[in-house]
């Protein structure tokens, strides 16, 4: 059983060494377990790019049958204890890919459910999230979807549209020219260098297309976002970036003219939801909300008993949150304004007087 996880890791990640940290390993010992699974099988599974892992037929064919041993055996284990009386407390997990909008969001669901224990599993892989909450490894992750390459959801998982289309900006060093833009053109960084993560699903593809289209051809590379921004303030490169990021010192971050590149936000979750225990809490409207920490800590494939788990509700205040955090950055927040969002109409309308003081309101902007 644990060399088929591993190889449903890899096949999930395309990454050994995001598997790695799934499988809380190292990426050698994994890559030693893959020789002595594929040396046990007579033939490759997995075939390394550039890009990442990728399966070879034999791999699929491998993959196809180990899938299903892996879903009979976690449902196995988590009945078995159902039984037994072994479940733990109330428990709420859930993931994301990187957004600023999950402290705000744990926030929320942790005074919505103060005794549930809440854990969050953050992965740059959508597909990977994907899998684990058809999995039952996770109650529902937040996501998104580059346009134009379209994530593998699973059969039995359920979308819940946070965003249709969400403009993605440009992060570019403080001391190049376009930076004196207030929104940058694809053709003014057409002699630089860009960066994408691999691991982040439809990355690289989704800027490739969109270069293509406009006739640009310029130099991509591979990296890890959480390490870029020395590159980035140094002039080295130029990468895609949430309209909510925050600048460091040395970055600008610009929105791109005509919004080229965009993604969708959406919440997924079990088209049936497991049977969960969440007691729910003090009334939102009058809770005093408290700090707390993100709880980076792995996914727990037990569930347990009780109440179906209300989806509505933590997209509700995924909602809440994002649109915080989303208002909270300037460029974003006019860009809001400015295209009528329906992130906007989701909430409470701003006022004129309020629109005003940020140097928003306008005949083109307010109705």
């Amino acid at each position: 059983m644990r060399h088929l996880r591993a190889l449903c890791a890899i096949a999930d990640t395309g990454s050994l060494r995001k598997a790695a940290r799934q499988l809380g390993m190292t990426q050698p010992s994994l890559t030693t377990q893959l020789r002595r699974i594929e040396n046990t099988i007579g033939g490759r599974l997995f075939s390394r790019e550039v890009t990442g892992s990728r399966l070879t037929p034999l791999g699929r064919s491998v993959l196809c049958r180990a899938r299903p041993i892996v879903a009979e055996m976690n449902a196995l284990v988590s009945e078995v204890r159902l039984e037994a009386g072994q479940t733990a407390d109330a428990r709420l997990r859930i993931g994301s890919t990187g957004s600023r909008a999950v402290v705000g969001w744990l926030r929320r669901l942790r005074d919505r459910y103060p005794d549930a224990d809440t854990t969050i599993h953050i992965d740059v892989s959508a597909n990977a999230l994907l899998q684990m909450v058809a999995a039952n490894q996770l109650d529902v992750a937040f996501v998104h979807e580059v346009e134009g390459a379209p994530l593998r959801v699973p059969e039995g998982v359920e979308r819940r549209m946070l965003v249709a289309r969400e403009p993605q900006f440009v992060a570019l060093a403080e001391t190049h020219p376009a930076a004196a833009r207030s929104a940058v053109r694809l053709a003014d960084l057409a002699a630089d260098q860009w960066m994408v993560d691999p691991s982040v699903d439809g990355e690289g593809p989704g800027l490739r297309r969109v270069l293509a289209a406009a006739g640009l051809n310029p130099r991509v590379v591979y990296g890890d976002y959480l390490t870029a921004a020395d590159l980035v303030a140094s002039g080295e490169v130029v990468t895609p970036c949430q309209p909510t990021a925050r600048s460091r010192q040395g970055v600008a971050v610009r929105p791109l003219h005509g919004d080229p590149l965009t993604v969708r936000l959406f919440l997924a979750s079990r088209a049936v939801p497991a049977a969960r225990t969440l007691p729910p809490g003090p009334d939102l409207d009058t809770a005093l909300p408290t700090e707390t920490e993100t709880e980076a800590t792995g996914p727990d494939p037990d569930p347990a008993p009780g109440a179906p788990l209300d989806v509505d509700a933590l997209f509700g205040d995924l909602a809440d949150a994002y649109f915080e955090i989303a208002w909270a950055s300037s460029a974003y927040r006019q860009w809001l304004v400015r295209n009528e969002s329906p992130l906007l109409r989701s909430h409470e309308p701003r006022t004129c007087d309020a629109l005003d003081i940020l140097g928003l309101a306008g005949p083109a902007e307010v109705s």
